[in-house]
């Protein structure tokens, strides 16, 4: 852990990538939502109702669609805001312990600033406004993917996918293998 206290390029990783993927997003929602949202509606019962236009950026498979999303995931959770900031908040401690104990792999410290990120960017609009926002449909034609997200929400799922394949091929998981056999 020393070494990663001592390593400024590890910080200039990590940070650099957070700092670059939250100003993309938190861009993104801002640009979406100043020129698509046509109202946003607060009913007494909590709930936010977006009218939105639609842009097809490339029609049949990327359209921009403003939403509010008081969910997680896919919408699950409703209504669940606290829980959600209780769990970024684990998230972004979790994510500081991995970068402190990544020594000299500066592919996971992009990575660990890729989820970074992430959760900063949602966890941003849940304080501020109550509700995550979300604007990118993929796949309309299709409907095979039914759900908006936003590009939080894309650099955790990519960056979550690349960990995983990190880890699998990582230099020196062969050899934590070999000592235990």
């Amino acid at each position: 852990m020393g070494q990663i206290l001592r390593s400024p390029w590890a910080w200039v990783r990590f940070l650099g990538m957070a700092g670059a993927g939250l100003a993309l997003d938190l861009w993104s929602k801002w640009l979406s939502f100043s020129t698509l949202a046509a109202a946003i509606v607060k009913r007494p019962d909590g709930k936010v109702l977006v009218e939105s236009y639609t842009h097809e950026w490339i029609p049949g498979f990327i359209h921009f669609h403003v939403t509010a999303n008081q969910g997680a995931v896919f919408g699950a959770g409703q209504g669940y805001r606290w829980l959600f900031v209780g769990v970024s908040a684990a998230a972004i401690a979790f994510l500081f312990f991995l970068f402190l104990n990544s020594r000299r792999q500066w592919f996971y410290q992009i990575v660990l600033g890729m989820l970074m990120a992430g959760v900063l960017g949602n966890l941003y609009d849940r304080l501020v406004f109550g509700y995550v926002r979300d604007m990118i449909y993929a796949l309309p034609r299709w409907g095979v993917f039914p759900w908006i997200f936003n590009v939080a929400d894309s650099l955790l799922c990519v960056g979550v996918g690349v960990m995983i394949v990190y880890s699998l091929f990582a230099p020196g998981r062969q050899k934590c293998s070999a000592e235990t056999t």
